[in-house]
């Protein structure tokens, strides 16, 4: 990950409009492989009926909480942006 970081901070100044498709590409095929993974543990299989509830139900609240606070700080942003602006 700091890798990453340092090659992104090396390659601010750079036009790379087709890293979103890549990155896109490699986050689908990051889920592949997890289903993958996942559907050839028996144990995870065997126990879907009992963890399904309780998957959805930190699924939801992990979806839920993370719009929340996305929403906040873009609200943040956009107005603290929107006063700095006016001034």
């Amino acid at each position: 990950m700091l890798t990453g970081m340092l090659i992104g901070y090396l390659l601010r100044n750079k036009r790379l409009k087709w890293i979103h498709k890549v990155i896109t590409v490699l986050i689908w095929l990051l889920l592949f492989l997890l289903g993958i993974d996942v559907g050839g543990n028996e144990a995870i299989i065997n126990g879907l009926h009992s963890i399904g509830l309780e998957a959805a139900i930190i699924t939801l609240a992990a979806v839920i909480g993370s719009t929340l606070f996305a929403w906040a700080l873009w609200y943040f942003i956009y107005e603290r942006h929107k006063k700095t602006v006016q001034k």
